[in-house]
């Protein structure tokens, strides 16, 4: 998005307005074509002739304002590299305009997980199932569990190395697994061929699954959790961390979180069980009531 509209401009000349309308522009959204949900009727040959051409999908424009900030902060990193190579002598996205960012929180409920867990077990791919069923009890991103190998894992002690080519953080991450994980890895190591690497191979032969659009857009339809992504399993288990009487900090290390701010979007779900906490110390400090006779 950046390449075609500065491709024949150069680093030198790029402003800070230029920036701007950059991002305003990448904020506002690209030209989406509306897709129909039921299939075109059929027209015999004979009568195509004698109707008016269909008139084109409408195209909608849905904002993006995270997107805009991401490039932003790219900018922002690309120009700070063109300083350091002596090709400029100053940044025009240092102070760039940042979009407000409403963070998506959508936890599913014990009667989903359910559903969701009855429709995976219905399914056919359980291959892709078991993606699904690894994200669902480490918290780990979709491609993290993806693109997991055997060697990843030490099942002795339930603990899961993430290496940082694998990880969004570039960072090493090891994390703890449940006893589940554990039986679930298990269960794949009997499933795929004798000697492959990777916990859920792909169809290409050296590689693992590259894609399970399919198989959640089914999930959902069954389950009947139209709006749930793949990514919101990840917020579903930090809720049930949450629950479960578990502290930020901890929530932090199991996700692989570099930054606190990323966690305090869970902060909110603390109240329940601090409630509760208070509660119980409200009942044993209040003062019991005497029977005053008459």
């Amino acid at each position: 998005m950046v390449l075609p509209e500065w491709r024949s401009r150069k680093v030198t000349d790029i402003t800070p307005t230029d920036v701007d309308r950059l991002l305003t522009k990448v904020a506002a959204g690209r030209p989406r074509v509306w897709k129909k949900t039921t299939k075109p009727i059929k027209v015999p040959r004979t009568l195509k002739s004698k109707q008016a051409k269909p008139k084109p999908p409408p195209k909608t424009f849905k904002p993006t304002p995270v997107r805009a900030n991401r490039v932003g902060e790219v900018l922002r990193k690309m120009f700070s590299l063109a300083m350091t190579w002596k090709i400029r002598t100053d940044n025009p996205a240092t102070s760039f305009r940042k979009r407000p960012e409403t963070a998506r929180e959508r936890f599913l409920s014990f009667e989903e997980i359910q559903r969701l867990a009855d429709a995976m077990c219905a399914d056919p791919d359980q291959r892709a199932a078991g993606i699904i069923r690894l994200c669902m009890l480490t918290g780990a991103r979709c491609g993290e569990a993806r693109t997991a190998t055997f060697d990843q894992f030490n099942l002795d002690l339930a603990i899961w190395t993430k290496q940082a080519a694998y990880t969004k953080q570039r960072r090493v991450h090891r994390v703890p697994i449940s006893h589940e994980a554990v039986a679930l890895i298990r269960l794949r190591g009997d499933a795929v061929p004798k000697g492959c690497r990777f916990l859920f191979p792909g169809d290409v032969p050296g590689q693992a699954v590259v894609d399970l659009k399919r198989f959640w857009e089914r999930m959902r339809v069954q389950a009947e959790i139209p709006d749930v992504r793949i990514h919101d399993l990840r917020h579903t288990f930090a809720s049930l961390l949450v629950s479960g009487g578990a502290s930020l900090e901890m929530i932090g290390r199991l996700l692989g979180h570099t930054q606190i701010g990323t966690t305090q979007r869970y902060a909110h779900l603390i109240d329940s069980p601090l409630r509760a906490g208070v509660n119980a110390v409200g009942e044993m400090l209040k003062p019991r009531l005497k029977v005053v006779g008459g």
